[in-house]
């Protein structure tokens, strides 16, 4: 192992790829991985590039990694594909859309099946995202699946959210609402060769007009990602972004509430993963059984597993009690 982490943090790409591999598995090997680099990330910027199907997310993903090639940058991409419901397989097609950077050692492009976790992310997507940064990537970019309005989960990871959005889809502010335009740093309308561009950035300034005063709002860009248009306006309101929240201790609270967030959902996990082993096939079925026939109601249910797990736990008016 020490060998692998040695070569990693030396540069070398194979020992990049065996890490994330391993930490994406959640193998145990894969978390002495992660527990041997973690102290050396810290560093990368991270953007993440949301929005909904269609948007162009995939294109601009790339387009911007170009920009920061073209700045002497490196840039490692996690893209996020959607897994089929079944099989929990994906297709992993984002990466073959971004073949112009497939021979550049300055970029480095990973597929993610989001395996049926909601928000548009991966399970695992912390734990990748941490092994790119501690690679010493300038930039780490995150394209999420494009589920559309309930991918907020991405402010959870990144520094930097980019919402796009595409004029002429006939529900532009309609993909706005229920709080994912609360999360974007960055409005981007791709696509702005198209008719109807200039309609939905007055829109959005509409809309973000109603924001609360003293707020800081999101700056609108313009790009034409498939023609490489806007992208050096989009580099530099991303650093703005990053420069504002460094200055005004914004970052750190991030940082903070980042840590927070991988700290809980992990140990959740944990905890889940616990319960479910220690808890006899038979006993779990039965309880399955009674939700089903409407003998008892998931609450109670899930209570009386835990208190299967941990008999010390008891339920006092939905509060916990040991």
């Amino acid at each position: 192992m020490d060998d692998v982490v040695a070569r990693f943090l030396a540069g070398d790409r194979r020992a990049l790829a065996r890490i994330i591999t391993r930490v994406e598995s959640e193998s145990a090997e894969g978390r002495d991985y992660l527990r041997a680099i973690f102290p050396h990330s810290g560093k990368s910027h991270i953007i993440g590039i949301t929005g909904g199907a269609g948007s162009g997310k995939s294109t601009l993903t790339g387009a911007l990694a170009g920009e920061y090639r073209r700045r002497g940058k490196t840039v490692g991409i996690v893209a996020v594909d959607p897994s089929s419901p079944f099989t929990h397989g994906a297709i992993l097609g984002d990466r073959i859309r971004m073949q112009e950077h497939a021979l550049d050692p300055g970029v480095y492009v990973r597929s993610m099946a989001s395996r049926g976790a909601l928000g548009g992310l991966a399970p695992t997507i912390d734990a990748v995202v941490s092994v790119m940064d501690a690679f010493g990537f300038d930039y780490v970019i995150i394209e999420t699946v494009g589920a559309g309005q309930d991918e907020v989960e991405i402010a959870g990871t990144a520094l930097t959210t980019v919402l796009v959005n595409n004029p002429g889809t006939g529900d532009d502010i309609q993909a706005l609402k229920a709080g994912i335009i609360e999360i974007a740093d960055v409005l981007v309308v791709n696509k702005a060769d198209h008719p109807g561009a200039d309609i939905l950035v007055s829109q959005l300034r509409a809309l973000l007009a109603l924001a609360p005063k003293g707020s800081r709002r999101p700056e609108i860009v313009k790009t034409t990602a498939v023609k490489g248009e806007g992208l050096d306006v989009l580099a530099d309101a991303i650093a703005a972004n990053r420069t504002f929240l460094e200055e005004s201790g914004g970052a750190a609270v991030q940082r903070q509430a980042h840590a927070r967030h991988q700290v809980l959902s992990i140990a959740r996990s944990i905890l889940v993963e616990k319960i479910r082993h220690a808890t006899p096939e038979d006993e779990l079925a039965n309880l399955v059984e009674r939700v089903a026939a409407r003998q008892v109601d998931p609450q109670t249910a899930a209570e009386e597993l835990v208190t299967m797990y941990q008999p010390s736990y008891r339920v006092r008016r939905g509060e916990r009690v040991s």
